[in-house]
C-alpha cells in the first residue's frame, strides 16, 4: 500500500481551503448585491422601521378602537416644491377605509420631477398600517406653476388591537418627504424644445432640398 507524501497531501488541503474562500468571497458579493432588495422585502412584509403595508382592498372587519392619525411632510434638500397635506390629522376606527389629500405645487418655470419616501411612527404601527392607493407608489411629475391634490387610500389593520404593545397607544404619525429626481427621463422628455419648421439646421435644408 502506496502513502500519500506530505507535499501532495499539503497540496490538496491548500486546494480545498482556496475553494472555500473563493465560495466564501462569492457568497459574500452574492449577499451585498442582494441584500437592498432584500431588506426592503423584509421591510414590507414584517412593517420593520414603520415600512406600512400594501393591499388591493380592505377585506378586515371594522374594528372597536378610535384612533388619530397625524400627517407630516418634508422635503428634501434642493426640493422646490411646496407640499403639505389637506388636513393636518384625522380621527379614524380600525378597520375602516379612509382617504387623505396631500396638495403639491411646483412653483418654478421648469419641470420637476419627484419622488416620495415614507414611513409610519411609533415604527410598531408599520405592520398595521395598510396603503390601498398612495401618490408614493409612482414617480410625480409637476410642470411649471402646476398643484395638484394627490390621494393616500388607507386603513388601521383591527389585528393591532390585539397587540399588547399597543394597548395605550392612540396616536400614530404619517410621514412623507419628497426629494427632486435629478436627469428624470420624464422630466427631461418635457423640457425639450419643440423644433419649428424655421430652426432646422443647415444639414436637416440641405437634406430637405435633396430629397
Amino acid at each position: 500500500m502506496t502513502r500519500e507524501s506530505p507535499s501532495k497531501s499539503l497540496g490538496q488541503r491548500n486546494r480545498n481551503l482556496m475553494m472555500m474562500l473563493v465560495g466564501v468571497v462569492a457568497g459574500m458579493i452574492g449577499l451585498a448585491y442582494g441584500s437592498v432588495p432584500l431588506y426592503d422585502l423584509f421591510c414590507r412584509a414584517t412593517g420593520f422601521g414603520g415600512t406600512p403595508q400594501r393591499a388591493d382592498t380592505n377585506n378586515s372587519i371594522v374594528g372597536t378602537r378610535d384612533m388619530t392619525v397625524t400627517f407630516n411632510t418634508d422635503l428634501g434638500s434642493g426640493m422646490p416644491w411646496h407640499f403639505r397635506p389637506e388636513v393636518p390629522k384625522m380621527e379614524v376606527r380600525t378597520g375602516v377605509t379612509y382617504k387623505a389629500l396631500f396638495v403639491a405645487e411646483n412653483p418654478t418655470d421648469k419641470v420637476v420631477t419627484g419622488s416620495a419616501t415614507f414611513n409610519v411612527s411609533p415604527d410598531v404601527f408599520g405592520q398595521y398600517f395598510v396603503k390601498v392607493q398612495c401618490f408614493c407608489f409612482d414617480r410625480q411629475v409637476l410642470q411649471p406653476g402646476e398643484r395638484v391634490e394627490m390621494p393616500v387610500v388607507f386603513f388601521l389593520d383591527p389585528k393591532l388591537e390585539q397587540d399588547p404593545y399597543l394597548n395605550k397607544l392612540r396616536d400614530v404619525t404619517l410621514a412623507y418627504t419628497f426629494f427632486q429626481v435629478e436627469n428624470d427621463p420624464e422630466t427631461a422628455q418635457a423640457t425639450l424644445p419643440a423644433i419649428k419648421p424655421a430652426e432646422a439646421g443647415p444639414q436637416q435644408a440641405s437634406q430637405a432640398g435633396g430629397s
